[in-house]
C-alpha cells in the first residue's frame, strides 16, 4: 500500500513569511499613528517657567551676615594727679589690661527690591549691598583686669571707706573706646565685605547662575 502524498514545504514557508510581514507592518503602523498622534495632539501642553527666583527673600531670611571677627587687646594707662598735691598723698594710676572682640556685619534686612538684578535668561544675577558695619566691642571680662594701681594716702582711704572701692566701669570703657577706634583703623571691615561676597558667590553659584556679581552701594 502505497503511503499518503505530503504537501509541499514551499507553500507553508510562504505563508510565515507572510504573517510575519503583516506583524511588521502593523507594528510600523502602531508607531507612526503614535508619533503622528504626539506631534497633532490638539490636548498637548507645553510648559514655560516664567516664574522669579526667591533670593531676595533668601537673603533677607539671613537678616545680617557677620563676616568677620577682630580680636584686640588694649593696655590702659589712666593717671589722676591733684593739682596741689603731690601723687603720694592724692592721686592715682593704674594700668588695665582690655581684651575683646569686635564683629563686623552686613545689613540685609533694608534691601530693596532694586538690590538684586537677574538676567533675562536667569543665568546672571548681580546683588547690590551695604558695606559691612562694626559692631560695638565686647569686652572679655576673663582677660580684662587691672594690671597695676598706684594710689596716694587720700585716695586708699577714700577707697577704704566706700562701699564700692575700686571701680573699674571708668576704666572698661575707656578700653571699649580705644578697642572701637583701633577696629575702626583696622582692615575689619574689608575684610567683612570680601567674606560676604565669597558667600553670597557660592550661595547664588549653587543656585544655579553661571555669573554672579556683587557690588556695594558706593560702587559703580
Amino acid at each position: 500500500m502505497e503511503a499518503p502524498p505530503t504537501a509541499p514545504a514551499a507553500p507553508r514557508r510562504r505563508r510565515w513569511r507572510m504573517l510575519a510581514g503583516l506583524l511588521v507592518v502593523a507594528v510600523l503602523l502602531l508607531v507612526a499613528g503614535r508619533l503622528a498622534w504626539s506631534w497633532m495632539d490638539p490636548f498637548r501642553e507645553s510648559t514655560v517657567d516664567r516664574s522669579q527666583p526667591v533670593l531676595l527673600q533668601s537673603i533677607h531670611d539671613l537678616s545680617r551676615f557677620e563676616a568677620a571677627t577682630g580680636n584686640f587687646q588694649v593696655i590702659v594707662d589712666l593717671e589722676k594727679d591733684a593739682d596741689f598735691l603731690p601723687d603720694a598723698i592724692k592721686g592715682t594710676r593704674t594700668l588695665f589690661v582690655g581684651a575683646g572682640g569686635v564683629d563686623a556685619y552686613v545689613d540685609f534686612s533694608r534691601l530693596g527690591k532694586d538690590a538684586l538684578t537677574v538676567s533675562p535668561d536667569r543665568t546672571q544675577v548681580t546683588v547690590r549691598l551695604p558695606r559691612a558695619q562694626l559692631e560695638k566691642p565686647n569686652l572679655d571680662n576673663g582677660r580684662s583686669y587691672v594690671y597695676t594701681q598706684e594710689r596716694g594716702l587720700f585716695d586708699r582711704v577714700s577707697d577704704f571707706l566706700s562701699s564700692s572701692p575700686g571701680n573699674q566701669q571708668e576704666l572698661y570703657v575707656l578700653a571699649e573706646k580705644k578697642i572701637a577706634e583701633a577696629a575702626l583703623a583696622s582692615d575689619l571691615r574689608n575684610r567683612a565685605d570680601q567674606n560676604t561676597k565669597m558667600m553670597l558667590n557660592g550661595m547664588l553659584t549653587g543656585l544655579g547662575f553661571d555669573k554672579v556679581t556683587v557690588k556695594f552701594a558706593d560702587e559703580p
